[in-house]
């Protein structure tokens, strides 16, 4: 540790500094961790080509499914199960929204472009849009 400090001009608490801040940096991670924090209300929307078509509540562990189908035949089997949700089973061509898998947290999608189909994750603690917060 001596040749160290004797390249870089380092005094002895250079080093307990250093390492205070860079575990410091870390700090905002452990705090803002976890979106779903308790008391949020959490669930997924499904639209269809813009229209919302149903509401899934992942505050609860419940599992359910669900199955969408189009005037044309085209289907979607949605899976909810431990505050997550997925696209399990779908007619489409490509399988990208099935390959997506599950997701749980806020702001989170999973799109399937042949059926124009979106689910996203939402909770209560987030703002309207355009709404000003002071």
């Amino acid at each position: 540790m001596k040749k160290i400090s004797k390249y870089l001009n380092l005094k002895p608490f250079d080093f307990l500094i250093v390492s205070i801040l860079v575990i410091g940096s870390f700090l905002p991670l452990f705090i803002l961790r976890n979106t779903n924090s308790a008391g949020n209300e959490v669930w997924a929307e499904l639209r269809v080509d813009g229209k919302l078509i149903k509401k899934f509540d992942l505050s609860q562990n419940e599992a359910s499914n669900y199955r969408y189908v189009a005037d044309d035949g085209d289907y979607n089997l949605i899976e909810v199960k431990n505050q997550q949700i997925r696209i399990k089973e779908a007619n489409c061509g490509d399988q990208i929204c099935i390959k997506r898998g599950w997701i749980k947290k806020s702001g989170e999608t999973i799109v399937c472009l042949p059926h124009k189909l979106v689910i996203e994750i939402k909770n209560n603690a987030e703002t309207n849009d355009g709404e000003v917060v002071y």
